[in-house]
This record gives structure tokens, sequence and C-alpha cells, in this order.
């Protein structure tokens, strides 16, 4: 099998959510999960469709196995912390994929 790539999708209610969320993720989260076992992290603004504020990062990871390690082991901790800055009161919806790179 090869690399997994977990994709994060985040929809903003506002712009300076927006700028927020991106700093925290430049700020070290983006680290942790490197730390945790991905290979490649990197944001991208979704610019189409147009009509929402909206971020996506990708994180690559070597394996299927890699990333259920990161999954147990560091996931925990650092959606917690992410839930705790941007949670359900913050207007921000969230939503995760995995897919393999074939």
């Amino acid at each position: 099998m090869g690399e997994c790539v977990y994709t994060v999708t985040a929809t903003m209610p506002d712009q300076k959510t927006g700028d927020r969320y991106v700093a925290w993720l430049k700020d070290g989260h983006i680290d942790a999960v490197l730390r945790g076992g991905a290979t490649t992290g990197r944001i991208l603004n979704v610019v189409e469709p147009e009509g929402a504020i909206r971020y996506q990062t990708q994180y690559i990871f070597p394996s299927m196995e890699a990333y259920h390690t990161y999954v147990r082991e560091h996931a925990p901790a650092l959606r917690s912390e992410g839930l705790e800055r941007f949670g359900p009161n913050s207007g921000v919806v969230f939503e995760r994929t995995v897919g393999l790179v074939v």
C-alpha cells in the first residue's frame, strides 16, 4: 500500500476566525502532526467553489499503518486542543477524509 493522505477541511464563519485558525495551524499544530508521523503538512485556501471561507489541511503519512498510529497515539490530544479553540460554538465546521495514493 502507498501513502495515506489525511485531509481536514474547515469552513469558517468569517475571515477573522479563518485568520486565527491559519495562525494556529502554522504556530505549532502542523508541526505536532508531523511529530506524530506525517511526512508532509500543508494548508490550502480553497477558492473553488466560491462562497465560503474554507481552508484545507493535507497531511501525508507514509502508510495507512502510520496514520492509524497517529490516530491512536496523537490525534486525541490534538483534536481536543482544536476543539477548545474552534469548537461547535465558534461556527467552524470540520470535515475529515482519508485516502490512499494510487
